[in-house]
């Protein structure tokens, strides 16, 4: 992740949780210092390094961070992943942060593992999508790639991809695709959304560079396949679920894109725990 924009949300996102002060920690601690851990209550993929090793200096200079994961780690039940010692106020005020963040990143990398590792082709990248959360987009892509999956477009201005709807704008993907072409120039790349044969063979004769094949079932897939160019890449895309990911491998298709890999994901349970007393967390 960039350190100058994660510097930047980051900033935005403790400001957001702690307001004009935090109030509780405020009225109960002054110069107290303390340790405090994470710990993994479940089994999964570490994401989320960079945050760890700069929320907390952000906040307070004074607390001192020990990482004992990286990124891509597979962590277990218990296991200690970090420390932290410092004031016991900025420990409070900065731990939902903190640990909002580590347990979406680490359930999106977890996440997308598993649906590499159950469509078991490696001739095909799984890609996200731009469901993702509004501000968290950073975040949950870098999560996808700790996971073993690849980055789809970042947004609007990082490729043309025409859509159902802006094709029936223009009336054709021929027409949709020679507008875009001559908006973007000839070394953008352009991405065409089909649903029948006949749109996959207008999309060929029109020279799109990549076609995703949307809602197609992996037998269509393969019948649209035949129809394709080696040269032009192919993505399907849509009603693919873990429960049906498997059938779309030795399909021949270029991508998988699977929205639910941000906007169904399932957090990472991890909890902060400050130390009481000696040798005792809670």
């Amino acid at each position: 992740m960039n350190p100058l924009k994660l510097d930047q949300q980051l900033r935005g996102f403790l400001a957001e949780d702690i307001g004009y002060g935090d109030r509780t920690a405020e009225a109960l601690f002054t110069v107290e210092r303390a340790e405090a851990v994470i710990v993994a209550k479940g089994e999964g993929i570490f994401a989320g390094a960079q945050v760890v090793n700069q929320l907390y200096a952000l906040l307070d200079s004074d607390i001192e961070v020990e990482l004992f994961v990286r990124d891509g780690e597979q962590v277990k039940r218990g296991q200690q992943l970090a420390r932290f010692t410092g004031p016991v106020k900025s420990l409070l005020s900065g731990e939902r942060v903190l640990l909002n963040l580590l347990q979406r990143m680490s359930g999106i990398a977890t996440l997308t593992a598993k649906a590499v590792e159950e469509l078991g082709d490696p001739s095909i990248r799984i890609c996200d999508t731009r469901k993702t959360a509004p501000g968290l987009r950073m975040f949950d892509k870098f999560a996808v790639r700790i996971g073993g999956g690849a980055n789809h477009r970042f947004g609007l201005d990082d490729a043309v991809m025409l859509k159902e709807n802006h094709i029936a704008a223009c009336t054709s993907i021929a027409a949709a695709i020679e507008k875009a072409r001559a908006y973007a120039g000839p070394m953008a790349k352009i991405e065409v959304e089909t649903t029948t044969l006949d749109e996959v063979k207008e999309a060929v004769a029109a020279q799109a560079d990549v076609i995703m094949f949307d809602n197609a079932t992996p037998e269509a897939i393969k019948t649209y396949l035949a129809y394709v160019p080696a040269g032009i890449k192919t993505e399907a895309s849509g009603g693919i679920t873990m429960a049906n990911l498997r059938q779309f491998a030795n399909t021949g298709v270029d991508f998988l894109s699977l929205g639910f890999l941000t906007h169904s994901v399932v957090a990472l349970d991890l909890s902060m725990l400050i130390k009481k007393g000696e040798g005792q967390w809670k």
